[in-house]
């Protein structure tokens, strides 16, 4: 592994700190007192309160001035400003805690504990005064910090902001630590989930856990991810949803049950879909999609209220209202509203026909209610952009769905969709198991035609529905879409702490043929790559004078006294040669 310089340097210091006897990752717990958050917020009206304080953070600015200096850390509740002088933390004749430790071996992102009083420095600013130092964490890479800098107009410009998607996501502590804001997404998106837990155990719903590798997927159209468990030797998949077991449950008793569950579907990656993503369960016996309906307006006006103080939210250039009720429309009604074509009597062929003329993409492997459902999701959900519910489905979409009381070809559902997005599904649950076994049947014959996402028989679940289960009402909530809306955050992924990426791509190491076919002389390569230049293409994108000192600097450093340095024209033909 090629290390740059920063990261060669930072491994000496830590070998200089074990040397001088302080271990720089230590044991013993180090007692904490007080956050930044907690010294900010209280420190003006109770200053006596931090008359002694202890606290840790990572080490992100620091001013050294001589015998006192002023540096700034950062816990997880935000920063403050901290002052060490040489004589208060070392009060005995050894001074080398402060001169050499924290001068010469600490660096920015190192983690510290530190003890001492707060108080107000003359221009005003809450800072801690450090009696006693404490080395808790070498960081042994340097963080990307941002650099702010002022334009001759007095404007303020950000420099090496750590702001590329791919390594914000790859690399989410680095991401956490240098952008706060981050942050603060998923303390919001901590609270949404807590929300809607509240409101749903306020009503003495049992929350339960049902099993991830299950021997058949169910409970949704979606292609599974499949294992094989050894011991067994049997094929098992991860749940692509929790419908049919929380629905045994149902059978079993409870009256309602919910669960906050990990779902896993094989499919595009987008920034609206993640194989892995999270979403809420809930279903509530003798209920119908018409009270479930109700009890969404109310749960997530809730969560709205909870996170924001208002059902107002701000997502992109929309403000988003929440607020009880939500406008409704059938399926067939939000169809004709926006393309003013009536397709609730079109047989299969006219519905692909349709869909043609409206642009639609399709496959021959759609049946008909495949074809409604993109004819809806290309020109309807996009408009949807207040929340608001379509209810009503064609049979052929759902086939977990009691048939609708009153109209005939349909079936009890709904879907809320906001921003123009669905954010939940819901049905009057089918509990016929005849009729149940006749739709599972549908959805096999439409695998044979190749719908990849066409659902299984699960005989076992047909089996508990033939010991009865209640009229119940069902629910399903994707919480990564929620809080997307809810944080005002364009992408799935900024949501996720941890989002599914492409393998990272190996760094090609270059030959030494390579270097000495651009001019490097041979006993320089070693030079280029203690400096982690590992690469031809790395040699290319080098600046001239920075790679021409550097190259000096390691020379002397490595003690290759029998090594020449090169010229700065010899240097300028290695980046340049062709």
């Amino acid at each position: 592994m090629a290390l740059s310089e920063q990261e060669l340097h930072r491994r000496e210091e830590r070998q200089k700190l074990m040397g001088a006897g302080i271990n720089p990752y230590p044991s013993e717990t180090f007692e904490i007192t007080t956050t930044t958050e907690d010294i900010h917020q209280h420190f003006a009206k109770s200053p006596e309160q931090f008359e002694q304080v202890r606290l840790a953070g990572r080490l992100m600015r620091r001013r050294i001035m001589g015998k006192a200096s002023f540096a700034e850390i950062q816990d997880a509740a935000g920063r403050i400003q901290i002052y060490i002088a040489r004589d208060e933390i070392c009060p005995d004749e050894d001074k080398s805690l402060y001169n050499t430790v924290f001068k010469q071996l600490l660096d920015l992102g190192d983690i510290i504990g530190i003890s001492g009083f707060v108080f107000t420095t003359k221009t005003g600013e809450t800072t801690v005064h450090v009696k006693e130092l404490k080395v808790l964490t070498k960081s042994l890479r340097p963080l990307p910090l941002p650099k702010d800098v002022q334009d001759e107009e007095g404007n303020t410009k950000t420099y090496d902001a750590f702001t590329d998607p791919e390594q914000r996501y790859r690399q989410r502590y680095v991401d956490l630590i240098v952008n706060p804001q981050v942050r603060e997404t998923f303390r919001k998106r901590t609270k949404l989930v807590s929300s809607i837990r509240n409101f749903l155990d306020e009503r003495d719903y049992l929350e339960v856990e049902t099993p991830i590798l299950q021997p058949l997927y169910g409970g949704a159209a979606a292609r599974p991810f499949k294992t094989h468990h050894n011991t067994l030797d049997m094929t098992l998949y991860l749940r692509i949803a929790n419908e049919l077991y929380l629905k045994r449950l149902i059978v079993g008793g409870f009256d309602g049950v919910y669960e906050f569950s990990k779902d896993f579907r094989n499919e595009g990656m987008s920034r609206f879909h993640n194989p892995e993503f999270t979403q809420i369960e809930l279903y509530v016996a003798y209920k119908d999609y018409e009270w479930m309906m109700d009890l969404v307006e109310e749960m997530i006006e809730r969560a709205a209220l909870d996170l924001h103080g208002t059902t107002e939210v701000q997502v992109g250039e929309n403000t988003i209202n929440f607020q009880r009720p939500w406008k409704r429309f059938t399926m067939f009604e939000a169809i004709q509203h926006y393309t003013d074509i009536d397709i609730s009597e079109m047989d299969e062929e006219q519905l692909r026909e349709t869909a043609r003329k409206l642009n639609v993409p399709i496959d021959d492997t759609m049946g008909k209610g495949k074809l409604i459902d993109e004819i809806f999701g290309e020109t309807c959900e996009p408009n949807l952009i207040q929340p608001t519910f379509i209810t009503d489905y064609p049979v052929e979409m759902s086939p977990l769905a009691k048939k609708h009381r009153s109209k005939p070809g349909l079936v009890e559902r709904f879907e809320a969709i906001c921003n123009g997005k669905e954010i939940c599904n819901a049905f009057s649950e089918l509990n016929d198991p005849i009729d149940q076994r006749e739709r599972f049947e549908e959805q096999l014959t439409l695998g044979k035609r190749g719908d990849e996402e066409a659902m299984t028989l699960d005989e076992d679940f047909l089996r508990a529905l033939e010991y009865g289960m209640p009229p119940t009402a069902g629910l399903g909530v994707g919480i990564d879409r929620l809080a997307m809306i809810m944080t005002n955050q364009p992408s799935i992924q900024e949501v996720l702490f941890f989002p599914q990426m492409k393998p990272e791509a190996k760094q090609e190491e270059s030959s030494d043929q390579d270097f000495i076919n651009r001019g490097v002389q041979p006993e320089l390569i070693p030079v280029l790559q203690k400096l982690g230049i590992v690469t031809v293409a790395q040699l290319q994108e080098a600046s001239l004078n920075k790679l021409h000192n550097d190259v000096c600097g390691m020379r002397k450093k490595m003690k290759l006294k029998d090594v020449q340095n090169p010229t700065k024209e010899e240097v300028e033909g290695w980046i340049k040669a062709h």
